[in-house]
């Protein structure tokens, strides 16, 4: 009875998200107390719900206070000078181009947002695609390869598989450092290759590109915000927020170095006290709309598991995998995690997919940080640039000016193509077995 109960719930809650019956949060919580109720749980189902909230907060701390810090040190202009210098260094070298577009895009990307990241790189670099009569769907693939290889503690999937899976964001991220790494080779070799076929198509030669150098403008508004003088504090204090993260993550949760890193950053910045509230009030936003959904999942995974439901599910699939297959389910997962973004959405994977393949590697011997890392090497991650389930893939095309399949055309086999060597690399470090 409840592995098909719980296969039910997972069905619907696909099923009305992927629909659009419901938004996420709408569905996280009203799916699965309904189910868990008509499972005959009754009362108990307040205590599944609250077991899940409560594991879930430090998790949503860190989200809402890493947007907030981002914001803040982003409007008080910490990107500014980089943003420029990189646009006097590419020149008009189609080869440097490219490659200082996939350098900006991975600055910018350093929040964690997909939508910020192409809405300043775009813009800023297209003058100049424009100008050398450069392929948009070039621009589009660089910028789509930087946001997609970001998977940095606050980034949307790294803290949903954290989430879902009830494990410290420490533990899904230190040991793909490495693997991060050669996925940004791979990705700036493929943005040196596709500037060299822009130079050859276009016949250019180092003598023949001198086309004047677009200007980035800011508004009034951008500029009033702007604290040029505490650049390099601002630099200090992030390095010092996400260092300390990286190397002191078992010790000092991360919520609480965003929390003291952004009440520095508007002390500093912004120390009147008006200003400090009109910066939050800016991104509160968007901070509260994924706290919402994250606490929606803590609705879903603390019935999903209190209830039994997971449980009962991963031990009817068991009977399914044979066990020599077991230790295979993390690369297998790794190779199909890029194209399953074009299946399932971020919360629905993350929440109602995942923690079922994890509890069923987890029944076969295999831990559930190794299902969750493979998860992180494409679903979302790489594939959302290209993934019709999000809006900041039609965010790109539209401020490329290029028809949504022309992109996934060209720039799906590259996406694709990371996550292939990031899952061999995991391979190759001893991160997953064979």
């Amino acid at each position: 009875m409840l592995p098909l109960l719980g296969l039910a719930t997972i069905a619907v809650l696909l099923g009305a998200i992927l629909s659009k019956r419901m938004s996420p949060l709408v569905a996280l919580i009203i799916v699965p107390i309904a189910a868990s109720l008509l499972g005959g749980f009754g009362f108990q189902t307040s205590k599944f719900v609250i077991d899940g909230l409560k594991s879930l907060a430090p998790v949503v701390g860190m989200f809402v206070f890493a947007i907030l810090y981002f914001g803040t040190i982003t409007d008080a202009g910490t990107l500014d000078p980089i943003i420029d210098r990189i646009l006097r260094a590419v020149g008009t070298r189609p080869t440097r181009i490219v490659m200082g577009t996939t350098l900006l895009a991975l600055l910018i990307h350093l929040d964690g947002s997909g939508a910020v990241c192409f809405l300043v790189t775009i813009p800023a670099m297209l003058p100049l695609y424009d100008r050398l009569e450069m392929d948009r769907r070039v621009l589009a693939a660089a910028v789509s390869m930087a946001a997609g290889i970001n998977f940095l503690p606050w980034t949307g999937p790294m803290i949903r598989a954290s989430a879902s899976l009830h494990l410290p964001i420490s533990a899904l991220f230190n040991p793909l450092i490495p693997v991060q790494l050669i996925g940004l080779v791979f990705v700036f070799g493929m943005a040196f290759w596709l500037g060299r076929c822009e130079e050859k198509r276009l016949g250019l030669t180092a003598a023949s590109t001198s086309v004047p150098m677009p200007e980035r403008q800011l508004t009034p508004e951008e500029q009033a915000l702007r604290r040029p003088k505490n650049f390099w504090f601002n630099i200090v204090l992030t390095l010092v927020v996400l260092g300390t993260m990286v190397v002191m993550g078992e010790k000092i949760p991360p919520a609480i170095m965003f929390m003291v890193g952004l009440c520095i950053a508007l002390m500093v910045n912004y120390p009147n006290v008006d200003m400090q509230r009109k910066r939050i009030d800016a991104h509160a936003r968007a901070a509260l709309m994924m706290a919402g959904i994250l606490l929606a999942a803590g609705v879903f995974t603390g019935v999903m598991q209190g209830s039994g439901m997971l449980k009962a599910m991963a031990q009817a699939a068991v009977g399914f995998v044979p066990p020599a297959m077991a230790g295979h389910i993390p690369v297998a997962l790794g190779l199909l995690s890029m194209p399953l973004s074009m299946l399932f959405d971020p919360d629905s994977f993350y929440f109602g997919v995942l923690p079922v393949i994890a509890e069923v590697a987890g029944q076969l011997g295999v831990p559930a940080v190794h299902v969750g890392q493979a998860a992180l090497l494409g679903q979302m991650t790489t594939g959302f640039p290209v993934s019709p389930l999000t809006p900041a893939t039609f965010l790109v095309v539209g401020l490329c000016g290029i028809d949504l399949a022309d992109h996934q055309k060209f720039t799906f086999p590259l996406l694709f193509g990371a996550s292939i060597v990031m899952t061999i690399a995991c391979v190759v470090l001893g991160i997953f077995s064979l």
